[in-house]
């Protein structure tokens, strides 16, 4: 197999998941590939209470944009400065793994980067983490950086 043609990373908007996608954009920007940056996350509850406290002017603050929105946004614009790459987001509700999982299998990603956050805690250990759940599930090569 030659190059990498889409490289997938997943993003919580930590500093840790922001290396991988640093390394993420790099192998992107190297291989000339589309790199994939994907955010899970669970939808806010309730907002009509902030909705009516705040006002209509406000209340798009509440439901205009949400954490992973801007995670994106701000993962994108760290991995432009890796070079020259195309880069598309998707945000996802639910299960982190579940969900990087379907969407590197939707989008036919053949690298997935994912940092090491949780590989080597008690928690990680007794429940598994994200990492290792996607290094198990992945169709396709998966790198785990040293993030933390």
């Amino acid at each position: 197999m030659g190059a990498y043609q889409i490289v997938a990373v997943g993003t919580d908007g930590s500093e840790s998941s922001f290396r991988a996608v640093d390394r993420a954009a790099t192998i992107a920007a190297d291989s000339k590939a589309l790199l994939l940056i994907i955010c899970a996350y669970k939808p806010a509850r309730n907002t009509a209470g902030a909705e009516q406290a705040l006002g209509d002017d406000a209340a798009f603050h509440v439901v205009g944009s949400t954490p992973a929105e801007e995670t994106l946004r701000d993962a994108r614009e760290r991995a432009s400065t890796k070079g020259s790459i195309e880069i598309d987001t998707v945000a996802v509700e639910g299960d982190p793994i579940e969900r990087v999982i379907e969407v590197v299998a939707d989008r036919g990603a053949d690298l997935v980067v994912v940092g090491n956050r949780g590989l080597n805690s008690l928690a990680g250990r007794l429940l598994g983490s994200v990492p290792q759940g996607i290094s198990r599930r992945a169709g396709s090569d998966v790198l785990i950086v040293h993030t933390t």
